[in-house]
């Protein structure tokens, strides 16, 4: 017994010698002792928890070094949604920002007064880690994926030296990070692969985003990949953090390393300022950024702003100037899309641009294509919107071939029904289909309509549903749930078995919720944030189709032009139709997966504050909405409960002035 407890100590030791040597190399790239004596006590830690393996826990350094490879990626599905931020690219971009919130706060007489802070943060060009640790060892690891579920890759992670095992302080928590790839170890690992003669890598990004996807981790540690944590997610244990400042402080007590490059900004003219001098610095760090992130600072303000379908209020991504490049048009095409648009397409003579090979850029509609005067032949300036989408800024016409002539829109278009006619409506920007019908239309809007944003029908894909419309077994929306399977069954690819699958998987979608309902129905401009949107201020979609214009133009986040289009959707006679028959083969859910709305929720607006131990933030207002009622980031005459959390702040003070029912996590549960 002796024996196995000096062992243990001993292990204790080597473990923290080793992370002590470790931490000093990467915070300030300093080795007291030799990477072969630091290598020798690795060994030693290894060959000891090999023979004890009792002795083996999580947070040991020797979990760094990759085992066997693995055999693929589990899911790992988000306890807090992982949201994206909206871009900005001007100064005008941030005035429209702060505007808003300038808006948001006059409605609540308690936040009108306080004035707005910017905690400003580099951008890092990565990919998104989020990390979960049960009372301060790491426990899982997880890609952002969609926003809701993510690859898990926990293994890999365990390989990034700067990603501590163990927490300085036994706590349970979420922490949202950046993994990246250093410039220097991007330049070494493409001269070495240039000496092995194989192809390099085109940027560091697609390197480490590629590396954390390695089902070998040994590969992934070779990479030497590196992060920085920015974000405390969710928290046990700790009194609420006031404000970002206080955030990054916090998460460096913890062992996470941070990047120091912030900057607390008092007004946007400060913004630009740190802006603008990061935008000449940019290059001068060891490490790509892509542009700077501005949050409120202060976190009570955070709250009350909220989230929108897909990002959060209180923040925004600020840009820098996109990378361009010059290039030739061969030819200018045209793209159809899911609503019957018709966006014409430069088709370019391929340039690298932003560490990718570029040979396609939107010219997006008529009006952009008479304003450039853009023509085939021309030389045009090419840049990445947002270091996203391939856009022709501006063309050259001193290098404009002599025999250019203007582009003129056809008046058929392949795609278009029976005759191919387009059009263009009065006072719009977009050529489109005179008749929808058209089965390259069709395809596209069933193909949207069975995709993952909307009715999710797995093993309905692209190439499916193409088939099946050639085939006419599809014509509309309703179709998917009447499919002739008798007769699919006989098609090449298919056999009994794939279509009984097939069958179940439409089955199982005849219930949806009216936000999913309403993203299958392809209405033009109306994409996932907008749709929630929709069914949150309406909850029914037979009040949608008997609303009002301007009933739409009052949603926050819903202007003038959209709701026109909404309006004019479901004024639609074949629209019409279309819903009436797909509402025969299928029933709307509240946007719940519960068959049952429950009455102590429906129509009940609820408000949150303080911190819980079973629930985020987020699990609270989901149950919420799944079971009829409505979450609110702020407290007012129209909230029916005010949910209770440890350390909870002023909304509670004010829900007892209004008389507001408060309820303890408990009571809450009690409830559903």
């Amino acid at each position: 017994m002796a024996k196995k407890e000096e062992i243990q100590k001993r292990i204790e030791k080597l473990k923290k010698e080793i992370n002590y040597h470790r931490n000093l190399y990467h915070e300030k790239d300093i080795l007291e002792i030799s990477e072969e004596a630091l290598d020798s006590l690795k060994d030693e830690l290894k060959k000891l928890e090999k023979k004890f393996p009792e002795f083996l826990k999580n947070d040991s350094p020797s979990l760094r070094v990759a085992g066997k490879p693995l055999e693929g990626f589990s899911k790992i599905t988000h306890k807090i949604p992982q949201w994206s931020f909206d871009d900005a690219f001007s100064f005008e971009d941030l005035k429209d920002f702060e505007k808003k919130l300038e808006n948001l706060k006059k409605k609540n007489s308690f936040f009108e007064k306080k004035d707005l802070q910017y905690f400003c943060e580099l951008k890092i060009d990565g990919l998104k880690v989020v990390l979960e640790y049960e009372n301060g060892i790491l426990k899982t690891a997880a890609t952002r994926g969609d926003g809701k579920v993510g690859e898990d890759v926990t293994q890999n992670i365990k390989t990034i030296k700067t990603i501590p095992l163990k927490l300085n302080k036994k706590i349970s928590g979420i922490f949202e990070g950046e993994i990246y790839l250093s410039k220097k170890n991007f330049e070494n690992l493409n001269k070495k692969r240039k000496k092995e003669g194989l192809e390099t890598y085109a940027n560091p990004r697609n390197v480490a985003s590629g590396s954390v996807r390695q089902l070998d981790p040994k590969i992934v540690e070779q990479r030497k990949l590196d992060a920085f944590i920015y974000d405390v997610a969710q928290i046990s244990n700790k009194a609420p953090l006031k404000n970002q400042k206080e955030e990054i402080d916090f998460l460096k007590s913890l062992g996470f390393q941070t990047n120091k490059n912030n900057f607390l900004a008092k007004s946007l003219e400060e913004v630009w300022n740190f802006y603008k001098n990061q935008t000449k610095i940019k290059d001068d760090y060891g490490y790509l950024i892509d542009g700077i992130v501005l949050k409120v600072n202060q976190r009570e303000l955070q709250e009350f702003f909220g989230y929108t379908g897909k990002a959060p209020r209180f923040a925004i991504a600020l840009k820098f100037p996109a990378e361009q490049k010059t290039t030739i048009i061969k030819e200018i095409s045209l793209q159809l899309g899911r609503t019957g648009v018709l966006t014409p397409v430069a088709e370019l003579e391929k340039v690298s641009l932003a560490g990718t090979s570029v040979s396609r850029a939107s010219l997006h509609n008529a009006d952009e294509i008479e304003r450039l005067d853009v023509r085939v032949g021309d030389t045009v300036i090419v840049e990445k919107a947002g270091d996203i989408i391939p856009k022709v800024v501006e063309v050259l016409k001193n290098l404009r071939p002599k025999k250019s002539k203007k582009y003129v829109f056809p008046k058929t278009f392949a795609g278009c029904g029976a005759d191919g006619k387009i059009f263009k409506p009065a006072g719009d920007v977009y050529y489109r289909c005179v008749d929808f019908s058209g089965k390259e239309v069709v395809k596209k809007k069933l193909e949207y309509f069975v995709s993952k944003k909307a009715f999710d029908i797995e093993g309905l894909g692209g190439a499916n549903v193409k088939s099946f419309v050639e085939k006419d077994f599809l014509k509309e929306p309703a179709d998917i749930f009447k499919l002739p399977y008798e007769k699919i069954e006989k098609m090449e690819g298919f056999g009994e078995k794939s279509v009984e699958n097939l069958k179940k998987s439409i089955e199982e979608k005849r219930e949806i919720s009216l936000s999913r309902f309403l993203i299958a129905l392809s209405i033009f401009e109306v994409g996932e944030e907008t749709s929630i949107l929709l069914s949150e201020n309406f909850e029914k979609l037979e009040k949608i189709q008997k609303a009002k214009k301007e009933e739409f133009e009052k949603i926050d986040g819903i202007g003038i032009v959209v709701a026109e289009k909404i309006f004019s959707f479901f004024k639609d006679k074949k629209n019409i139709k279309e819903i009436k028959n797909l509402l025969k083969e299928i029933k709307i859910r509240k946007n719940i997966k519960n068959k049952k709305v429950n009455k102590n929720f429906d129509g009940k607006t609820f408000a949150v504050t303080g911190s819980f131990e079973n629930f985020s933030r987020e699990q609270i207002f989901k149950i919420v909405r799944d079971f009829g009622g409505k979450p609110a980031g702020a407290i007012s005459k129209k909230t029916d409960f005010l949910i209770v959390g440890e350390n909870s702040g002023s909304k509670k003070e004010k829900a007892q002035k209004l008389k507001i029912k408060i309820l303890t996590e408990k009571d809450f549960a009690k409830m559903f």
